[in-house]
């Protein structure tokens, strides 16, 4: 079972993602801000990591880049989860590196593709 970190401070969109995501046979570890998200990714190793960008304490920009500039967690794919449009997070993408976007309200079926075939590419590699 694919294990999935959720990083959103909205604990209804975080229970409603965290929920669908388990009825796909996916293991979900969640955080409510940037802090939290950086730490359970080195303790949790996930397969993929679902980032809010505007999260408290550290926002999601920052808590991305630390997890790609740590080694050890640097290849976890992880998808961006924001209400802006895609211009606006591909304005900032050039400092950090996503591998997929998702924007607010997600539209699920879209998203679980996204990290279905981002977490095959992961195994393929």
């Amino acid at each position: 079972m694919a294990k999935i970190l959720l990083v959103e401070d909205d604990a209804l969109i975080r229970d409603l993602i965290a929920y669908r995501l388990q009825n796909h046979h996916f293991d979900v570890v969640a955080a409510s801000d940037g802090k939290e998200g950086v730490l359970l990714a080195k303790s949790e190793n996930p397969d993929l990591i679902l980032m809010d960008m505007r999260i408290p304490i550290m926002d999601g920009w920052e808590a991305t880049e630390q997890i790609k500039t740590w080694p050890p967690t640097a290849t976890i794919p992880i998808i961006a989860l924001t209400a802006q449009s895609a211009a606006i997070v591909g304005q900032r993408e050039m400092s950090v590196s996503y591998d997929g976007y998702a924007q607010k309200p997600v539209e699920f079926k879209r998203l679980l593709t996204q990290i279905e075939s981002l977490i095959q590419q992961r195994i393929v590699a």
